[in-house]
Parts: C-alpha cells; sequence; structure tokens
C-alpha cells in the first residue's frame, strides 16, 4: 500500500514540475557567443558596449511579452497597431531600463522602428554620459 502512495506521489510531483517548467520558458536565459573586437574603445557603433550586448545573456521581459510575435519581421512591414504596441512599451518605460529592453529585443530578434530605435539609444548614451567619468 506504501508503495503505491508513495509512486502516485513521485508521480504527482514530476508532473508538477515539467508544468511549471514548461510555463517558465519564457524567462529562460539564453547563451550566446559573441566575438569581441580586443581593439574596442566603446565608440563605435560596432563595439559591444555600444552594441548593448553583455557576456551575460539573459532574456529580461518588461512586460512585453507579445511583442515576441515581431521576431525576425522588418519594421518595414510592421502594422500601425504594432507600431503601436512598440510604442506604449517604450513610452511607458523607465530611462534606466532603456539599456536592458534594447538588449532583451536583441536577444529576441526583435527589431525596432527607426524612430523609436534612434530616441532609446539617444536615451542610453546620455546615460552612459552622465555616468562616466570624464
Amino acid at each position: 500500500m506504501w508503495v503505491l502512495v508513495t509512486l502516485l506521489v513521485v508521480f504527482v510531483s514530476l508532473m508538477l514540475f515539467f508544468y511549471l517548467n514548461k510555463k517558465r520558458k519564457p524567462n529562460e536565459k539564453v547563451k550566446v557567443n559573441v566575438d569581441t573586437d580586443s581593439e574596442c574603445c566603446g565608440a563605435h557603433e560596432v563595439c559591444e558596449r555600444n552594441s548593448l550586448i553583455s557576456s551575460d545573456f539573459e532574456i529580461v521581459y518588461y512586460d512585453d511579452e507579445e511583442l515576441d510575435e515581431l521576431a525576425g519581421i522588418s519594421p518595414a512591414t510592421y502594422t500601425e497597431e504594432q507600431r503601436d504596441r512598440i510604442a506604449y512599451v517604450f513610452y511607458t518605460l523607465k530611462e534606466s531600463d532603456v539599456a536592458g529592453w534594447l538588449r532583451s529585443l536583441q536577444l529576441r530578434n526583435i527589431l525596432l522602428p527607426d524612430g523609436i530605435r534612434e530616441e532609446a539609444l539617444m536615451i542610453v548614451r546620455e546615460r552612459r554620459s552622465i555616468n562616466s567619468p570624464l
């Protein structure tokens, strides 16, 4: 009898474990290999520091899971509704979250429309210039 109860508990525990892990997949860590230039000074568009990619890659969502449907799609083909969703997320972010959001979008292969991309990069550049010692 105890064997049956034990097997039932193990089975239910395993099912619960797999069910909970399946629900957490969007927040899983993603490891990506990036070749960086050892002579990178951080002042060029192609440098690792300016591309917002760090050595520790983790996708962080900013209440923007619905943007995953835009992965791999050219911004030129976005509908007005899709551009509005991106704009809504961007304009509701704290300035301190913009760099992380851009990094998250890069890892998720989501491209921003030019106007929002330029505004976001401007915010990141301004925050870096304020926080970096001269």
